[in-house]
């Protein structure tokens, strides 16, 4: 089966991540729990425009986080960029909201935390978007460092094929350090299961704007 990462076009950005897609929406819940550690690292300089991103980010993450030998301002500025600006819940959280907590059909927003970004929403035949979370070994996606980057610059898996559905020619742009951000928010997430994809809800269709 084909695996894709993040995927945008249709539901309005994509994440890997932000990724792996080799990597929200809004999420929300609101001030989830933060672990810290005597080994966490410390913290990287970072520019007065991305202290408040990185404040948001820690607060808009759904799930705990696990900063124990991490730098707090990174993870919380990859929080912010998968959970405010990529949209990476969309399409590797399946389903990404809980029932009852669709926006989408006008229900207050609630975030799927139980099976935040570990993949399993399938757009075809052969392609399912992958589990983001991390491995036994903390490693998102079962990536290191080294991969993720070059996953997401030139959208082609270790193997050399090219990703689908996952927006990686927009992702291939950003800076270095908010692709490490982004890596380092999925290092700091919870390991998780993917979810099912309930049947559509009935709804109204597609029409022209009023």
């Amino acid at each position: 089966m084909r695996h894709l990462r993040m995927g945008p076009g249709w539901v309005a950005g994509v994440a890997w991540l932000a990724v792996m897609g080799g990597v929200a929406l809004g999420c929300g819940s609101q001030g989830a729990p933060v672990r810290t550690g005597d080994d966490e690292q410390a913290q990287v300089p970072v520019g007065t425009e991305d202290r408040e991103r990185i404040e948001r980010g820690l607060i808009l993450s759904p799930v705990p986080l696990n900063l124990t030998g991490l730098d707090r301002d990174l993870v919380g500025l990859g929080s912010y960029l998968v959970n405010a600006t990529s949209g990476c819940s969309d399409c590797h959280t399946n389903p990404p909201y809980l029932p009852g907590g669709d926006p989408f059909l006008g229900e207050p927003e609630q975030t799927n935390s139980a099976n935040f970004l570990a993949g399993g929403r399938p757009f075809g035949p052969g392609i399912v978007s992958p589990n983001l979370t991390p491995g036994a070994e903390g490693l998102p996606a079962g990536l290191t460092y080294e991969a993720f980057v070059a996953l997401m610059r030139t959208g082609r898996t270790p193997g050399g094929r090219i990703l689908q559905v996952m927006p990686w020619p927009v992702f291939s742009k950003m800076r270095d350090a908010d692709l490490r951000a982004i890596y380092e928010y999925l290092r700091a997430i919870p390991p998780a299961q993917p979810g099912t994809t309930p049947p559509p809800t009935p709804g109204p269709g597609p029409g022209p704007y009023p």
